[in-house]
Order: structure tokens, then sequence, then C-alpha cells
């Protein structure tokens, strides 16, 4: 059992919402091996064909908006209430996906690093807003009315993944560190393992199957994420380890 207060970061990739019907990017049969990456998912491939990336995510957008949270989502969310309410230490969740279904679940204490799909940006003027309605090369910024600069706030290809400082920061003091549902592919997030183990971390690794960076973490549980979340959690709500 952990003796005194214990800094929780989690980091959540796309197998945790893959059973929410949601499909992933990277994983067999995901999304980039029918769709080139470079021609939708790149500041440049925005810039040449703007209606090309935007109808690829206007239809992410749709497919989410009826999805909901699994039970994997749902044991995050409780334990990071439970962890907090209890004054059990500091507790982050950062998530490199861009689905909403952490907040529908119920997390507060999240980071989106690659950005959200139901939030749009304006290029020219920065303004950022929830927002489930197509986006189009002709509709207007409700910031600055301006057209042709709207865009979804997703991090693309090229593109700095948002809040490193704060999640760097976090690392400096974690004492525990989970990756769920990530296949440890996309840096800089397969690198935060390392950075926690430099902290002195226990690190635990809760994927469906071992990922390219499993041989760096102190504990390894594979199978779905809706099974092995709510048991990894409840185990930790009721032992604290």
């Amino acid at each position: 059992m952990s003796i005194g207060p214990e800094n929780i970061l989690i980091l959540t990739g796309a197998g945790i919402s893959a059973e929410s019907g949601l499909g992933t990017f990277r994983e067999k049969g995901g999304l980039w091996e029918r769709f080139d990456p470079q021609e939708l998912a790149t500041p440049e491939a925005f810039k040449r064909d703007p209606d090309k990336v935007l109808d690829f995510y206007n239809a992410r957008r749709k497919n989410l908006i009826g999805a909901t949270p699994n039970p994997a989502h749902r044991a995050l969310a409780e334990l990071e209430l439970a962890w907090i309410m209890a004054g059990r230490g500091d507790f982050l969740l950062v998530t490199q996906n861009i689905d909403d279904l952490h907040e529908q679940a119920g997390s507060a204490q999240l980071l989106h690093m690659h950005g959200e799909l139901l939030k749009t940006r304006c290029q020219l003027c920065g303004h950022l807003f929830a927002d489930t309605e197509d986006i189009t090369p002709g509709r207007p910024c409700p910031g600055c009315g301006k057209v042709g600069g709207l865009r979804p706030h997703v991090v693309w290809f090229g593109e700095v993944p948002l809040g490193l400082d704060q999640i760097y920061a976090a690392l400096e003091q974690v004492d525990l560190f989970v990756a769920v549902g990530t296949s440890g592919t996309v840096y800089p997030a397969a690198g935060f393992v390392q950075e926690a183990k430099a902290a002195g971390a226990w690190t635990i690794e809760l994927t469906l199957e071992p990922g390219e960076v499993s041989d760096l973490f102190d504990e390894r549980i594979h199978g779905p994420a809706s099974a092995v979340v709510p048991d990894w959690v409840r185990r930790k709500l009721e032992t604290g380890s």
C-alpha cells in the first residue's frame, strides 16, 4: 500500500476508444491504412486541398457524435474523483485522442495533447470554440467574421502537440505512470515512460497487446481496455497498489 501522496499520470491512446466504436489511426485496419495521412493530416494538405481535408474531419466528427464512453473511460473518471477527493495526490489524464469520451465519462483533470475534434479554430485570429457543425472553406469565423481560416482543432503531422510544458512538469513529479491503449509508436508520447522512470515512478502498461515500448514498463497487463482498466482501477482503490 502506498504511503503518503502519490502523483498519478495516465496516458491514453486510441485503444481505449476503439471499444466505443471509434476507428483507430495506426493499428491494423486503422484509418491510416485506408487513407494517406499526408493527404489529410498536414498543414500542407490543408493548404493544397482544404475541401478534402475538411470532408475527412467532418466525417470523423459525425461518427464521434454518436459515440459513448465505455467502462474504461468511466473507470478512469472514477479513479480521478476518488484520488482528488481523498487528497491522495495529484492526478493528470493526458490523452492522445481527439474524441470527447473522457469528458463524457466525467474526467476533469484532462489534457488533449493532440487537440479536440469537437472544437474549431480560426487560423486567422486564433478564435477557438466548441463546434459540431461541418467546417467548410466558405464558413465565416464567429470571432473575426472572415472566411477561409477555420480548421479542426487537431494537431496535424508536423505540428507541435499541445500542453507539453505541463505534461513534462507533471512527469518530473510523477509517482505512478500508466499508459492505456497506446501502441508506443507516436513521439513524444512514446517517450513519456522513460521520463516517468527517470523521475522514479512505477510504470504500468494496460493495452490489448504489447506495444513498441512495452519492455520499458515495470508492469504489463494485456487485454481489452474495457476489462483490464476497470479491474486495475478497482484494485488500485481497494489496496492502493
